[in-house]
C-alpha cells in the first residue's frame, strides 16, 4: 500500500549495526634518520596517539619503518609499543630486517577512552657494525585506525 511499517530500533541494535565501521584515522611518519650498534632498543621517533571514542573500540596499528645497514653483518629488530607494552615484534632469532624494511599490522584493545601513543623501537641484535631506521632519511609511515567494537 506505499507505506512504510513503524519499527522498534533499540539501542543495543543501533550500537551492533555499527560494529566494525571505522571511527577516525590518524597517520604519522618521520624521516629523522637514527642509527645504533648497540643491542639495546632505542626508539625510532616514528610515534602516533589517538584517542578511543568507546572503551570497546579496536585499534588497527600499521606500520612501514625503512632500515639499512651502514656497515658489518648484523640484524636488526623492530618493536612496536603501546605506551610501555609490547604488542609486536620481529623474530630476533631469524629475521635479518636489515636491507628489507619492516611492515607490522595488529588490531589492538586498549580498552581506553584516553589517548593512547603507540611507536617503535630497534636494535642493532648481534651489536656489529651499524644499523639505521629510515635509513638515508627515507620515510616511516604509522597509521592508526579507531574501528567501532
Amino acid at each position: 500500500n506505499g507505506t512504510i511499517p513503524s519499527g522498534n530500533i533499540t539501542t543495543a541494535s543501533l550500537a551492533a549495526a555499527a560494529t566494525g565501521k571505522v571511527l577516525q584515522i590518524i597517520n604519522a611518519n618521520t624521516g629523522t634518520q637514527v642509527t645504533s650498534n648497540s643491542a639495546t632498543y632505542a626508539d625510532t621517533g616514528l610515534t602516533a596517539a589517538i584517542t578511543p571514542s568507546a572503551t570497546s573500540s579496536k585499534i588497527l596499528v600499521l606500520v612501514q619503518q625503512s632500515v639499512g645497514k651502514y656497515s658489518g653483518d648484523t640484524k636488526g629488530n623492530i618493536r612496536v609499543y603501546r605506551g610501555s607494552t609490547e604488542i609486536g615484534d620481529t623474530d630476533s632469532s631469524a629475521t635479518n630486517i636489515v636491507g628489507t624494511g619492516f611492515s607490522y599490522s595488529y588490531q589492538d584493545s586498549p580498552s581506553s577512552t584516553s589517548s593512547v601513543t603507540y611507536k617503535t623501537q630497534f636494535n642493532n641484535n648481534d651489536a656489529a657494525g651499524t644499523i639505521a631506521v629510515q635509513y638515508s632519511s627515507s620515510q616511516s609511515y604509522m597509521t592508526l585506525m579507531e574501528i567501532a567494537g
